[in-house]
């Protein structure tokens, strides 16, 4: 796809659940060469139907059920989400998580179908990788091909939720993924990044930054070739588009190491909508949702500081 273009279809709803029930599938790893090279977290349509799929990645030292909430928005709306959980104890260098990633990418088209509901079909033509954080870093870093691991399918679409690449300029977590060059990302297909207000500010003066400046989505955006979109919740906080309610101690650290917003509900609705919308323009060929967004940000569930398109020349 080369730009965003708006189509005669209706815009929908992309900010409140969407048309279709949904299932939560669950899915071990355990060594088999028919299962996962990791545990995976799956919503799905129950629904008949051949669906795209989303390969979303978690952030640093978080559970891929935080993020229950934000996969059942999106799978309502048409998708099958997957989402690995990568590691549970991470050290600094995020190369594992990159080849970890990749090989669960490799695992899909032969054992995904398997797992769903009788007569959902993923349509592996259509596939899309994203993430949060170090997990928003990460799904760069595949695609960049920072992991050894070759992938053996192709992605059509990027988004990075907030990503992070280090605790500062010049301090970047290895392999460092940012070059500081504009339009420098070698990635073939549209990008989303989406960011936070309040990913730069601290939430205590002992505390850094959770999205600190000069490695944050900022930065991500600009090293991006188009076409790509930037959005920007203006009150709203690095971890704002988790569950409302995150179990245990990573969940209560989740709630205190980052300044948040008054609530997590929009920033998720909205995180959840502009994805559901960057899918659907570059996946199914409707920009009708994502054209809306640009042209009027008033129809978010946040208040937007950032709206930027970069199309083709």
């Amino acid at each position: 796809m080369s730009s965003f273009s708006s189509s005669s279809s209706p815009a929908t709803a992309i900010f409140e659940l969407g048309k279709y029930p949904t299932v939560r599938i669950t899915v071990d790893s355990t060594g088999a060469s028919d299962l996962p090279p990791k545990p995976l977290l799956i919503y799905s349509p129950k629904d008949e139907g051949e669906f795209p799929v989303l390969l979303l990645l978690h952030g640093y030292l978080l559970n891929n059920t935080f993020y229950s909430q934000l996969l059942e928005h999106v799978a309502s709306h048409g998708f099958i989400v997957v989402a690995p959980q990568l590691y549970v104890v991470a050290c600094t260098n995020s190369k594992g998580d990159m080849e970890s990633a990749a090989r669960v990418a490799n695992w899909l088209p032969k054992g995904l179908a398997a797992v769903l509901p009788t007569k959902v079909s993923p349509d592996m033509s259509r596939l899309a990788l994203s993430g949060h954080s170090r997990g928003g870093k990460a799904a760069f870093g595949v695609v960049l091909k920072k992991a050894s691991i070759t992938l053996s399918v192709t992605f059509k679409a990027l988004i990075g939720i907030d990503p992070v690449d280090g605790l500062c300029r010049g301090c970047q977590s290895p392999p460092p993924i940012l070059t500081y060059q504009p339009n420098s990302f070698n990635i073939n297909m549209p990008i989303l990044v989406i960011g936070s207000g309040l990913g730069e500010d601290r939430k205590a003066l002992i505390m850094c930054p959770c999205a600190p400046k000069g490695v944050n989505h900022k930065e991500f955006y600009d090293e991006s070739k188009p076409p790509a979109c930037h959005f920007v919740p203006k009150d709203y906080g690095h971890m704002d588009m988790l569950d409302d309610d995150t179990a245990g101690l990573k969940g209560l650290m989740s709630c205190v190491t980052c300044k948040n917003g008054e609530s997590r509900e929009p920033m998720r609705r909205f995180c959840g909508g502009i994805s559901v919308a960057f899918l659907r323009a570059t996946l199914e060929g409707d920009s009708t949702a994502l054209v809306a967004v640009r042209n009027d940000p008033g129809i978010a569930p946040v208040v937007l500081e950032t709206v930027e398109f970069r199309m083709d020349a």
